[in-house]
């Protein structure tokens, strides 16, 4: 079976999760991904995907059971829902270029039944950059990442270099002066390329191959 994702509306209050996920465990099922927040009302939102679930309405009777949980949604995954993400950082000119390519080429895409989601946001700052660059590990979802900016090395270079050990991830950097060029996977002098190179280079529908390569600087 696909993976599912339940959502669980319960009270706000210790022990509630516990309950839940022994429940769970207890149908051999494995939790994927795990998102909680509260919500306005003081009710606890709590989204879970499943690892292919056996008895799905079995197991939500039995937490609907539970004294502290008032509803439960099922919904598709969001990897179904949103599919591969790219996620841009850098300066605003160039990140809104580099956006522009890859929304247009994530849409020739998509219309072909892939699901690719472009996720921007203008930083400015070595700081500010790698901090964001290292918080990428506790994204979902992410496939590609693309730097656009004037200058980056220093700890935005380490930031990008700890990401590649640790998670597949494809990275394009935009032709710029510092050490992120010598690391990243594609560096790209126009904006606009680099975002659909980005595209091209994590869908399924597309035939590109960023190792057959024989030069990385384009």
């Amino acid at each position: 079976m696909p993976n599912i994702a339940i959502t669980i509306k319960t009270e706000e209050k210790i022990g509630v999760l516990d309950d839940i996920t022994n429940i769970i465990s207890a149908y051999d099922i494995n939790i994927s991904y795990a998102h909680l927040f509260i919500e306005k009302n003081d009710l606890g939102s709590i989204n879970l995907e499943l690892e292919n679930p056996g008895n799905i309405g079995s197991l939500i009777k039995d937490i609907l059971a539970l004294d502290s949980v008032k509803s439960v949604e099922k919904h598709g995954a969001l990897e179904d829902i949103y599919g591969k993400r790219i996620i841009i950082f850098g300066g605003g000119a160039q990140v809104s270029q580099v956006a522009m390519g890859a929304i247009t080429e994530a849409d020739r895409h998509n219309i072909r039944g892939e699901r690719i989601s472009i996720d921007t946001i203008p930083l400015v700052g070595e700081d500010e950059i790698s901090e964001a660059v290292e918080a990428l590990s506790r994204l979902p979802r992410v496939s590609a990442l693309v730097l656009a900016g004037s200058l980056m090395g220093g700890e935005i270079a380490k930031a990008v270099a700890n990401v590649k050990t640790e998670h597949d991830l494809i990275i394009i950097s935009l032709n710029m002066p510092g050490g992120i060029t010598k690391i990243a996977d594609l560096v790209v002098s126009d904006p606009i390329q680099a975002g659909v190179m980005a595209v091209m280079a994590i869908a399924d529908t597309a035939i590109f191959d960023i190792k057959k390569l024989k030069e990385n600087k384009f």
